[in-house]
């Protein structure tokens, strides 16, 4: 996906936090059970996002407001790889802000961190090898952009800018689950095909599909559309990033055997047609919890 070079971006909507900063320590925010089952079925080491308790509001010690001065326009986006996290924060921001009234929730913006090597969340140490995710208590998103060389040289993706802004659009519908109070209401202990945390998963890359449905139409402060229209072979990034990791695909490379019975996440197909859904229909197409698992 191509950033419109006359769009403007006005910055802050990422942090950059410098390795092994740290926040307040944090309440846990991943049960031990789903954080080891993840890291042994779809090869993202959480077992560091356990922490005790205490406050989680985000310090400030260690970042900064914007993590690269010259992110100004979309041209800096499609040059630069954190320009382009906070190219994608600020169409994420604005289309959500608009699109939550139709899912009756109260919007408010995440919090978005990028990080080199570690660093503290309120759900606990983050590394490298954790992978982006979402962490509750802060209500932010936490990746260390090493993360996109791995997607490829790992786990296969066939790379490009929309398969690194699918991974944020997905952590970012994280968010939206927890202002819904999907994490709260959904049981994501267990695992499975048709499982609470499975349906989490889904529902997650069927907002990321929305936001990309409606990206190229989404426009920032100046009226500016962020993105050139997208085009067949863009969405196909974002689909093989989505396939590269869903659970069998995971378990095959790393075992050469696939266990329904111990997804988290959803198989390359579920992931991959969710998506297509939330990017064909829109976010209110996007309930998994009511449907019947045959039919997820």
């Amino acid at each position: 996906m191509t950033f419109n070079e006359d769009s403007q971006l006005e910055g802050g909507k990422v942090t950059r936090r410098g390795r092994g900063a740290a926040i307040g320590g944090g309440a846990v925010g991943v049960g031990a059970i789903l954080v080891f089952l993840i890291a042994q079925f779809t090869g993202f080491d959480l077992s560091g996002i356990v922490g005790g308790g205490g406050t989680t509001e985000i310090q400030q010690t260690g970042e900064t407001a914007d993590p690269a001065a010259e992110c100004r326009t979309g041209r800096d986006a499609n040059l630069k790889v954190e320009c382009r996290m906070e190219g994608a924060a600020e169409s994420l921001d604005a289309y959500w802000a608009t699109e939550s009234r139709q899912l009756g929730i109260a919007y408010s913006t995440p919090g978005f961190v990028l990080f080199t090597g570690s660093t503290d969340t309120g759900c606990g140490q983050a590394s490298a090898s954790t992978g982006p995710f979402y962490c509750p208590p802060d209500r932010a998103i936490y990746l260390d952009t090493a993360f996109y060389d791995d997607l490829q040289s790992r786990y296969g993706s066939s790379g490009g800018p929309l398969a690194q802004m699918y991974v944020v659009a997905h952590e970012w519908g994280h968010h939206v689950q927890q202002l819904q109070g999907a994490f709260a209401s959904t049981d994501r202990s267990g695992t499975g095909a048709s499982s609470g945390s499975v349906r989490v998963e889904l529902q997650a890359d069927c907002y990321a599909g929305a936001w990309v449905g409606d990206a190229a139409t989404t426009k920032d402060a100046d009226g500016e559309t962020f993105f050139e229209p997208i085009t067949r072979a863009q969405i196909d990034d974002a689909l093989s990033a989505a396939s590269a990791v869903g659970d069998d695909s995971i378990q095959e490379r790393s075992s050469g055997r696939v266990d329904p019975d111990s997804f988290t996440h959803g198989s390359s197909e579920q992931r991959q047609n969710w998506f297509l859904r939330g990017y064909q229909r829109g976010a209110t197409s996007c309930d998994t919890f009511s449907i019947p698992g045959s039919s997820l």
